[in-house]
């Protein structure tokens, strides 16, 4: 790759902490700019988890194509590199019809794979070692983590016990750090974050999920419990489902549902924020008008 990207597939990438505006962001600047939106989120690839992992509406789409949402089962783990395969496949497609890949979402490893050209081999499961692992809780295996492999655990959300599991399973098996080979890029990659003070960022998120209670998260949960799901499979997919499945067990009051959950959202929020302070290729804007500007620069 030349030092100005040229002849790759340019992709804009919306990106930044949970409920900042990245989706509303995106469907803005692919209508003026004749794209189509991929999702980058590990939550949001599974059938019947909607209202928890915030995804976007059809309405709220306003016509603009979306693709990597619900492509998984969420009784069947979805890994990076099934997503990198099916990213790239439509990266190609919006490309060959001469429309503009714009890639948002909230996980880094996701946006990291994309934009920095990174692939991580597929390991297969070991369901033994699984099982022995998810007998610890997170903060355990994190800490494990931080040991075996540091790169990986600044990436990794510490809370998500599933993918602590999936990462040291991955360096138990080849006995190495989380293996990443970075490879010439085939993509060039402009990175825009969505610049939120925190006290706003509070506000979103507070008003947020009382909305998702409102619309059926609870329920929804319930739902996925009917449809075969274990209480433990769903408590893996973290925040919203976790305390979810807490509440429906009568671990916590409703109250408590409520401020626990927003108090974890919150720090997740910060998390993701920690996750991008160092990547100086981000360009990070107030509002729509800041975003607009620069991609129009990007795409001359």
């Amino acid at each position: 790759m030349d030092s100005k990207g040229k002849n790759l597939i340019k992709i804009i990438i919306i990106l930044g902490p949970t409920a900042s505006g990245k989706s509303g962001l995106a469907v803005s600047l692919a209508k003026k700019f004749n794209g189509e939106v991929i999702s980058a989120d590990s939550r949001q690839v599974y059938r019947g988890m909607d209202i928890g992992t915030g995804k976007i509406t059809e309405e709220e789409m306003e016509g603009v194509p979306h693709h990597l949402l619900d492509v998984a089962s969420p009784k069947r783990n979805f890994t990076v590199t099934r997503f990198q395969a099916i990213a790239e496949k439509a990266i190609k497609k919006i490309d060959r019809a001469d429309k503009i890949p714009f890639v948002c979402g909230g996980t880094a490893f996701y946006i990291k794979v994309l934009s920095e050209g990174i692939t991580v081999p597929d390991v297969s499961p070991d369901w033994r070692l699984r099982k022995e692992l998810e007998k610890e809780s997170s903060d355990k295996l994190y800490e494990k983590l931080k040991k075996l492999d540091p790169r990986r655990a600044k990436t990794i959300d510490s809370k998500n016990k599933r993918r602590l599991v999936r990462a040291i399973e991955v360096i138990s098996k080849t006995g190495k750090s989380v293996p990443v080979i970075k490879k010439t890029s085939k993509y060039n990659p402009l990175l825009i974050g969505t610049n939120i003070s925190q006290k706003e960022l509070d506000k979103k998120i507070k008003k947020r999920l009382l909305v998702r209670i409102d619309q059926g998260m609870i329920e929804e949960v319930k739902s996925l419990k009917e449809a075969g799901l274990s209480w433990k499979r769903i408590n893996s997919f973290g925040l919203e489902y976790k305390w979810c499945v807490k509440y429906l067990q009568n671990e916590v009051s409703y109250q408590e549902f409520i401020e626990h959950l927003f108090i974890d959202i919150r720090r997740f929020s910060k998390k993701q924020m920690q996750w991008w302070k160092d990547d100086k290729r981000i360009k990070w804007v107030k509002n729509s008008n800041e975003a607009s500007n620069i991609v129009k620069n990007f795409l001359k």
